[in-house]
């Protein structure tokens, strides 16, 4: 009986755990989930090019901008 009780309250307490973890991620979240490694933030929409008018990835206009060889 003992026991059983105290399964219920492990799993009680990580299910809390876990949902309090993933709550303070999505409120506050950490830098690195903001950009990537370029500093371009995520979910940013793609550009204009000027010459061709076809849009482009943020991304490789910070590549083109920086000298990498694609």
């Amino acid at each position: 009986m003992v026991a059983k009780l105290l399964m219920h309250f492990l799993v009680a307490l990580s299910a809390v755990i876990v949902v309090a973890g993933l709550a303070y991620v999505y409120v506050m979240p950490p830098e690195s989930m903001r950009v990537n490694r370029d500093g371009v933030p995520y979910f940013t929409p793609p550009v204009v090019n000027p010459i061709t008018g076809e849009a482009i990835p943020v991304e490789q206009l910070v590549r083109h901008y920086r000298g990498d060889r694609q």
